[in-house]
């Protein structure tokens, strides 16, 4: 579903992607760990089509990017740093105009749908900039599912959410992971994503480091982690 092959990038003369090669299957759930500064964000970023790489070749959903972004945008929901919600839109109209972006059928029920499962449906006729960051949060995840697409890219989620929406969102993880779809997840949250991913990659000095399936995970993720920064 996802394949990167000596990926490079640079801004300026500071390289932070170094030859980075990263598979996903399709169905998988990885937790891309990683001290700050390590390059997650801009790995993700190019992942999701918001920047080019320097070098290298990157497939999504069998795509190629940035030629063919279109079809991958297509195929992803993401949630990064930066909502990308319309402050002067209610909650309703922000998931209206990105459905009938993505041609949904049916919008109005996948929209109760969404607004609920995320704990909004009481809020959805609020203006966007009325809510809290961790609302804003919240509704950014349910533009990322509304569609119900085959990849979804979370970049550090949990970010400003209260305990009850953290929860929330492992629901929502888990309910995605479970109808087969591809997860790639940046945490620092390493007790949460032991008990959500199917596979941890470590994500150190522009490269993966080390990568381990849940399965095969030997004692805690926290030993994993270190050992992986140490070598």
């Amino acid at each position: 579903m996802i394949e990167v092959r000596k990926l490079v990038k640079l801004f300026g003369a500071k390289k932070v992607l170094r030859g980075l090669d990263f598979r996903v299957e399709e169905g998988e759930f990885v937790a891309l760990l990683g001290p700050n500064g390590a390059g997650k964000t801009t790995f993700l970023r190019i992942l999701a089509s918001l920047s080019r790489p320097t070098a290298g070749d990157v497939r999504v959903a069998g795509y190629r990017l940035p030629s063919q972004a279109a079809a991958v945008r297509a195929r992803l929901g993401v949630v990064t740093h930066q909502p990308l919600l319309y402050g002067d839109l209610t909650a309703e109209e922000n998931l209206r105009f990105y459905g009938r972006m993505y041609g949904l059928e049916d919008i109005s029920r996948r929209i109760e749908f969404v607004l609920g499962l995320v704990g909004l449906l009481p809020r959805r006729r609020d203006l966007v900039r009325t809510f809290s960051r961790g609302m804003q949060q919240r509704l950014a995840i349910g533009r990322a599912i509304l569609h119900d697409p085959d990849v979804l890219l979370f970049d550090e989620p949990h970010t400003g959410l209260d305990q009850d929406a953290c929860n929330m969102l492992d629901h929502v993880l888990r309910e995605v992971a479970a109808r087969g779809r591809t997860v790639v997840m940046t945490s620092h949250d390493l007790a949460r994503v032991e008990n959500l991913a199917s596979r941890f990659d470590v994500l150190s000095r522009g490269v993966i480091a080390a990568s381990v399936g849940r399965g095969k995970l030997k004692g805690n993720i926290l030993d994993f982690y270190r050992d992986a920064l140490a070598n």
